[in-house]
């Protein structure tokens, strides 16, 4: 077997391999989403309002992207935090934020209606 004849294969199973570690890492959290919202943990949706208000976990917060930054004084870096949006991009920014700023457990959920089997 040489390299050109795997060569057209290597970018779908690149592509396929990212999004099975994906949808694996994201079934991996929403089983830890039971045991962190007992520990006190509180679900942060930062998608925008009018997404949020088309449908988000209930008891959850909004805190858009946007205004992640100056809205982190309404979280409790000691409790744990979970992130989510539509599709786990913005939720991953937001847990790269969080870090940085002193969260202890930051965890991105991913889509926010992974948040909804817990």
């Amino acid at each position: 077997m040489n390299l050109e004849s795997i060569r057209p294969w290597l970018l779908p199973a690149a592509v396929a391999g990212f999004f099975g570690w994906r949808f694996l890492r994201f079934r991996a959290i929403k089983s830890r989403l039971p045991e962190l919202l007992r520990r006190g943990a509180v679900v942060v949706d930062v998608r925008g309002p009018a997404e949020f208000a088309a449908g988000a976990r209930p008891g959850s917060v909004n805190i858009p992207l946007s205004d992640l930054t100056s809205r982190m004084g309404e979280l409790d870096p000691a409790k744990p935090v979970v992130v989510c949006c539509a599709s786990g991009t913005r939720s991953a920014v937001a847990r790269k934020l969080l870090k940085a700023r002193g969260f202890k457990e930051v965890v991105n959920a991913g889509p926010w209606s992974n948040t909804l089997t817990a």
